[in-house]
Order: structure tokens, then C-alpha cells, then sequence
């Protein structure tokens, strides 16, 4: 096997582990995968993902700084799987009914609270791909609260789509309170922390007067959103009633992505 790829993987590898989205996986696996019968599941899977994110992290960036999403993932799912390995048999029937939004609420807290002490949580991530001289600039700090904050937007919807599917409608696996919404709201969160640092860096320039790219326009954001409707009107039209709803989704995703191309 030839050496020459191997800088590029290794260098690939780190790249991924300095996203912050890395660092919310474990969160999102288990919020995705909680459920009536499933609580041992979901927090197995996403204590060994927290654990071998920071394991490959730190192995990867030697000297590397513990990240606040780290620490709190490896604490909040031990301690979970250590509840749900105690828990009374109505506990962790409890358990696997509120334990989605139960994430999704200390999720919200972190991105909020970090932001509220002055530390967004994505800032420990950012400073790993950008120069020291960077680290201060105001447009880099509104970043990062901006990016933040649209996290903490993202689990909060999620937290609610769920608590409305136990609560109100009594059906934790209801398609719309315990998926679709609350993916919605994940790969809005993913796409907008791809899509505002170019949009940041770009009126940044601008506003320096230094030449350089337009901002990338808010249809380049919404266009993967908008094609993610056919698949989720797939996905009603063959685990939900009415039928009308996902073909109106598939129609709409359709004509949305259309539009926005052109």
C-alpha cells in the first residue's frame, strides 16, 4: 500500500474530530435511538461513541485541549447507563419514554450556558482550525455564538417535538414528534454549521475592503432542506397515515429544490 495517502487520511481524520458536530454524535445517535425498549441501546451506542471520539481525539492531537462537549458526553452517559443499570423496572420504563428529551434538554443547556459564561462550546473546536491572531476578533466570537446558539435552537425543537409526542399525544414512536421534526431540526443545525462561517468570512472582507468571494446565499442553505423533504414524504407515505401528507411533502420538496437551483 502506498505511503502517500496516509498524511491526507491521518490529516482527514483530525479534521473531522475538530468539528463540534463530532462532539454532539453521541447525543444524536442516542436521541435518535431512544424509545420504549431501547434505552439500554441508545446509551451503550453513545457511550462508546462518546468514548472513542475522545480516545481518537486526544490520540490524533496529541496535547489537545478536554473540550466542555467531551467531558459532558462521557459523564452524562455514564451516568445514565449506570441509572438505567440500577433503576427500578418503572424507572426505566421512564426512562425509555423521557430519555430523548432528557438529552435534548442538557443539550440545550450546554449551548446556552456556554454561551451565557462566555464560552460557546464551539469555540474550543474553531480555535483548533484557525490562527491564534483570530481567536479574539469580534467577527470570529459572533461566529461561534451564532453557530452556538443554532445548536441550542436545533435540541431545543427537538426536545419540545419530543415532549409533545409523550405528553400530548402519548406516542413516543409518532413519526412526526419522534422523527421527522426532530431531524428537521439536526440537519438544519448541521447544514447551518457548514453554510455561516463562509457567509461570516466573506462579509468579513467585505466589510475590510479586501477582496474575496460573495457570501453564499441563504438558497445554498436551504437547498439540501428542501431536498431532504422527499425522502421524509417517502418516509410517510410508507410508515404513516394520511397518505396525502408525504406526497404533498415529495411534491413540495420537488418544486422547492427546483426553485432554489434556479
Amino acid at each position: 500500500m502506498s505511503t502517500e495517502g496516509r498524511p491526507t487520511a491521518a490529516s482527514a481524520l483530525r479534521g473531522f474530530l475538530e468539528s463540534p458536530v463530532v462532539g454532539m454524535a453521541p447525543w444524536i445517535i442516542f436521541s435518535l435511538l431512544v424509545g420504549p425498549g431501547r434505552f439500554e441501546v441508545a446509551v451503550a451506542t453513545a457511550l462508546a461513541a462518546a468514548v472513542a471520539l475522545v480516545l481518537l481525539g486526544h490520540l490524533t492531537r496529541p496535547g489537545s485541549s478536554w473540550k466542555l462537549l467531551e467531558l459532558a458526553d462521557v459523564v452524562f452517559f455514564a451516568g445514565m447507563a449506570i441509572v438505567g443499570a440500577l433503576a427500578a423496572p418503572d424507572t426505566l420504563r421512564w426512562l425509555e419514554t423521557y430519555a430523548g428529551e432528557v438529552a435534548n434538554i442538557a443539550l440545550t443547556l450546554i449551548a446556552f450556558g456556554s454561551m451565557a459564561v462566555r464560552m460557546p462550546f464551539t469555540l474550543q473546536y474553531a480555535r483548533e482550525q484557525v490562527d491564534p491572531s483570530l481567536w479574539h476578533t469580534p467577527a470570529f466570537l459572533r461566529t461561534n455564538y451564532v453557530i452556538t446558539g443554532a445548536w441550542g435552537l436545533a435540541f431545543l425543537v427537538a426536545a419540545l417535538a419530543g415532549a409533545f409526542g409523550d405528553l400530548v399525544l402519548h406516542n413516543p414512536d409518532n413519526i412526526w414528534t419522534g422523527w421527522i421534526i426532530q431531524i428537521t431540526a439536526i440537519a438544519a443545525a448541521l447544514k447551518f454549521t457548514a453554510w455561516y462561517p463562509d457567509v461570516a468570512r466573506a462579509r468579513a472582507r467585505r466589510d475590510a475592503g479586501l477582496p474575496g468571494p460573495e457570501p453564499p446565499s441563504t438558497a445554498s442553505f436551504l437547498l439540501p432542506l428542501a431536498a431532504l423533504l422527499i425522502p421524509l414524504g417517502i418516509a410517510v407515505l410508507i410508515l404513516d397515515d394520511p397518505w396525502w401528507i408525504g406526497a404533498a411533502l415529495i411534491i413540495a420538496g420537488s418544486l422547492l429544490t427546483k426553485a432554489l437551483r434556479g
